[in-house]
């Protein structure tokens, strides 16, 4: 540890829980520690275990310049660049919602739905950082993808979140209004899964989430400015014919929207749509199938 030390792990501790605590930040001393342990450059459990370790003036100092973004509602995983999912970490950008645990329920479905095919492909669209879509592809041995997005920004965040994963052989990010870059290649030969978390929170609901939400996710990837099912209008016949035969659709889809979504899926072509609870109980994602079909007859 260098000599040249401004104050202590347990001295920078309390100091910045009681600064997060008058600011009504949650989680106080979790989020502290969090940040403490990045800054310094050392393991959590530390920071209890030896308080009176001493924390050079520069790590101090951007220790403390994370904690006044804290303050000002800026999510923890946007200081430090960074969130957990599922079983890898994604870098992030401004232009990529951040990454959250209740879409690993989509994570977990799809990768049900195709756990026994034979080299599965998979179309994501919306696919912001990436998480979804690598996520699937690294637990899928010999799958494929490709991630579409409207945003450059996210697009790029994406391929680097595949090359850190090592995924970049399997996967592919475009941009693209919607299927705009898919090529008649792309569309010959279809896809067993197509999934999106697309912008569903409805207008009147933005002023109703957190400071953490409304000021650094992006505000495209929340909202269609309307009543939060325009994106699953526009997608959900371009599923049903970029889907292979008894291959699938799922989405991530808001409180309340599932008899919606499932209709919308339903007109579309598809059937046997399903319904999925997220780990509080909220259902979170909804999927439906493409049938198989010969003449006169089809196979579900």
């Amino acid at each position: 540890m260098s000599s040249d030390t401004s104050s202590t792990l347990g001295a920078l501790m309390a100091e910045a829980v009681s600064a997060l605590t008058d600011a009504g930040i949650e989680n106080a001393r979790m989020d502290a520690r969090i940040l403490l342990a990045r800054a310094a450059g050392v393991d959590g459990g530390r920071i209890s275990a030896w308080p009176e370790d001493g924390v050079a003036t520069d790590k101090a100092e951007m220790f403390r310049d994370m904690i006044a973004r804290r303050i000002g509602h800026e999510p923890i995983g946007r200081i430090l660049g960074e969130r957990d999912f599922w079983r890898h970490t994604f870098k992030l950008s401004p232009e990529t919602l951040e990454p959250r645990p209740d879409s690993e329920t989509l994570v977990e479905w799809a990768i049900d739905f195709l756990e026994d095919a034979d080299a599965p492909r998979i179309v994501d669209f919306g696919t912001g950082t990436g998480c979804l879509l690598l996520s699937a592809i690294g637990d899928l041995p010999g799958s494929t993808g490709i991630g579409l997005d409207l945003s450059e920004g996210a697009v790029a965040c994406a391929r680097e979140n595949a090359r850190l994963l090592e995924l970049e052989d399997q996967v592919e990010f475009r941009v693209s209004d919607w299927d705009s870059a898919l090529g008649d290649a792309d569309r010959a030969e279809g896809f067993d899964l197509v999934m999106s978390n697309p912008p569903y929170i409805t207008a009147d609901e933005m002023n109703t989430l957190s400071p953490e939400v409304q000021k650094f996710d992006p505000r495209l990837a929340l909202t269609d400015e309307g009543d939060g099912l325009a994106a699953y209008r526009a997608l959900s016949k371009i599923a049903f014919d970029l889907a292979k035969p008894g291959g699938f659709v799922i989405y991530e889809i808001g409180r309340g929207q599932e008899n919606d979504v499932g209709q919308l899926l339903i007109e579309a072509g598809f059937v046997g749509v399903e319904y999925r609870e997220d780990l509080n109980g909220i259902v979170r994602c909804v999927a439906a199938k493409k049938t198989r079909c010969s003449v006169g007859r089809c196979i579900i």
